[in-house]
């Protein structure tokens, strides 16, 4: 089966995601800087959403550029790591409007887990799909970035409870680790 329909349908859904996240941002009632301010939660929140949806996309993008085919195992994984992603609207939202408390910030960092664990099921079925000598295979290796991001997302579900905002900087500190540019698929299928 070809991949260009994943590849659409994928795209498609995040962008409606990040319509939904973008559309919780609500106009100030006033009309100066002063105004803004009870927006800083929410807007620091969809920020920092917007940032991970756009590294799940970037990354999801290129490990489609190393598959040829996809079978129904992968269609539902991915379906799964999109269903995780479509939650990011309401964990960004009770987030940002509970001007970061320790349950909306761990569930937040259920949400991310999650997603993580999905990308991560998504990228071994397509590796063994095209096997352990393909070109994806290569470029991922152990993801080791991966398993990494998935063990300090489920530390920041707990540390939430303790101090929300040293999850929140586990969570930056995440979304700084994937933002380097990652260019092992690049370089494997330049080759």
């Amino acid at each position: 089966m070809s991949k260009g329909r994943l590849e659409a349908f994928s795209d498609g859904v995040i962008a409606i995601i990040i319509t939904i996240m973008v559309l919780e941002l609500r106009t100030p009632h006033g009309t100066d800087l002063a105004a803004l301010r009870p927006l800083l939660p929410k807007f620091a929140c969809y920020a920092v959403s917007f940032v991970f949806l756009a590294i799940y996309w970037n990354n999801h993008h290129h490990m489609l550029q190393a598959t040829r085919h996809v079978d129904g195992r992968i269609l539902w994984a991915n379906v799964h790591l999109l269903f995780w992603l479509s939650l990011f609207p309401f964990a960004t939202a009770w987030t940002g409007e509970s001007h970061f408390a320790p349950v909306p910030v761990a569930a937040y960092g259920v949400v991310q887990l999650f997603a993580g664990c999905a990308y991560y099921i998504l990228s071994r079925l397509l590796i063994r799909r095209h096997g352990e000598d393909s070109a994806l295979a290569r470029a991922v290796g152990s993801d080791r970035k991966g398993r990494i991001s998935m063990a300090l997302y489920l530390a920041a579900v707990g540390v939430a409870f303790l101090s929300p905002w040293a999850s929140c900087a586990i969570f930056v500190g995440v979304a700084i680790l994937w933002l380097v540019p990652d260019r092992r698929i690049e370089k494997v299928l330049a080759e």
